[in-house]
């Protein structure tokens, strides 16, 4: 264990970071060294760029990165970005896309883009003295930040307001101030924090001059001062409509599976667990293309799944009704994105990811992330109420079981063309891939 433990490691050049990790972890593993410099890249400028972005950067860690197209969205036709390893999300999508081609496509609108942040202290004197201090110091802390804000305001953001809370019902003696902001293109967060912490200064320089906090001995303490990923008034609406009819199949009657359909979505209103998983194949969109513009899809996810439990009880985060013969559905959730800032510019990908989507605003750019988990859930909810969800999944999960087997492209696609029509599993395909292997000429 001591020989593991190490100082300056920040400090190594990568390849006495490597060289230490194979030493300590990895000795037996002989392919290891080779798999980390395959994955660096061969363009050291470009290569790195990436090591610029964390710390102790070793390599590159590759996930699949497509498109789905014909996304009609107010008008305009997409090809979506996405990155991500999970089989079938990609397929799901376009197959959603292309049959909202052609009845009218998504309809999306960005309901507000306001974010925030807190400064969090503690107080424990007189609720009005506070009250009375605040009033009077509002305007100097907001005057604090504007230099801050000058480049931020150029572009018509900046702060809208501030304002201190009072949360000692939920903890003894704390409170916050709540500041709102406008970041426009800028997802926002450096600017946020920086105004954040500014304000925090000068709140506790002006509060240890303030004679009846002095007097009282009750002097408010900054605990921390952060912005939240929660922004419930950053959020977006996107939906569909079509006619019942526009479901008929020769399998399926089209009134049924919309009732159907819209039984599923209020199941996963009824009840937790099944919401959770709902939910989860709505960012198995939302996320792919996130990542691929280079936005934080951990934020993204937090904030989501708050704003479904915002009730008290986690809860689906879309919608469907049957009004008329006329079957809606519809999502609306918190998004806050960036298009300008972060690695939105400096990831190649996520720069080329941009210009895919013809270079949009943060607000065009909600409006296709969230047509993206629509369209995700869509397709998903519609094959739980048909066929059943493995039956398109284990069809895209099969080459990943050929990978594995390291199956040659003879039997990929003797194999492909074998279990066409017949159920699929790990177990199934090993057995027919060794089937091929006994009987195959020497």
């Amino acid at each position: 264990m001591s020989q593991r433990r190490i100082s300056g490691f920040s400090k190594k050049s990568q390849h006495q970071k490597t060289r230490w990790l194979i030493e300590q972890y990895l000795q037996d593993i002989p392919e290891a060294t080779s798999l980390l410099a395959t994955y660096r890249h061969p363009d050291a400028k470009r290569q790195q760029r990436h090591d610029d972005f964390i710390e102790n950067a070793l390599t590159n860690y590759y996930l699949p990165y497509a498109v789905a197209p014909n996304f009609l969205i107010d008008g305009t036709l997409y090809a979506l970005p996405m990155a991500i390893e999970e089989s079938s999300v990609v397929a799901a999508a376009s197959n959603a896309a292309k049959f909202w081609l052609d009845r009218g496509g998504f309809k999306a609108t960005v309901l507000g883009t306001e974010k925030n942040g807190q400064i969090h202290f503690n107080y424990f004197g007189n609720k009005e003295v506070l009250a009375s201090f605040f009033t009077d110091i509002k305007p100097i802390l907001i005057d604090s930040i504007s230099h801050l804000e000058k480049n931020m305001k150029a572009r018509g953001g900046g702060l809208l307001a501030i304002d201190c809370i009072d949360k000692t019902e939920t903890l003894e003696g704390y409170y916050q101030l709540h500041l709102r902001f406008e970041t426009k293109d800028a997802m926002g967060a450096n600017f946020i924090n920086s105004c954040l912490e500014q304000v925090a200064t000068t709140f506790e320089e002006k509060a240890a001059q303030h004679s009846p906090f002095i007097a009282s001995q009750t002097i408010p303490e900054v605990v921390m001062s952060i912005l939240s990923n929660y922004v419930p008034e950053c959020r977006v609406r996107t939906e569909v409509s079509c006619p019942v009819t526009a479901f008929d199949t020769s399998d399926i009657n089209g009134a049924t599976f919309a009732e159907n359909f819209v039984r599923a979505v209020e199941i996963a209103h009824a009840d937790p667990r099944r919401a959770v998983t709902h939910n989860k194949g709505i960012m198995n969109g939302i996320d792919a293309v996130v990542l691929a513009t280079g936005n934080d899809f951990r934020a993204v996810e937090a904030g989501v799944h708050a704003y479904a439990a915002r009730n008290g009880r986690y809860q689906s985060l879309t919608h469907a009704t049957i009004e008329d013969e006329q079957f809606h559905f519809w999502i609306e959730l918190p998004l806050a994105l960036g298009t300008v800032g972060g690695l939105t510019s400096l990831h190649p990908l996520a720069d080329l990811s941009m210009k895919i989507l013809q270079q949009p605003d943060a607000e065009t750019l909600m409006r296709i992330v969230a047509v993206a988990g629509l369209a995700q859930n869509f397709a998903a909810v519609k094959s739980l109420v048909t066929t059943g969800i493995q039956k398109g999944h284990m069809k895209m999960h099969i080459l990943n079981i050929l990978s594995q087997l390291n199956a040659t492209p003879s039997e990929k696609e003797a194999t492909l063309k074998h279990f066409d029509t017949k159920v699929i599993s790990h177990s199934a395909v090993t057995r027919y891939i060794e089937s091929l292997r006994n009987h195959a000429p020497s």
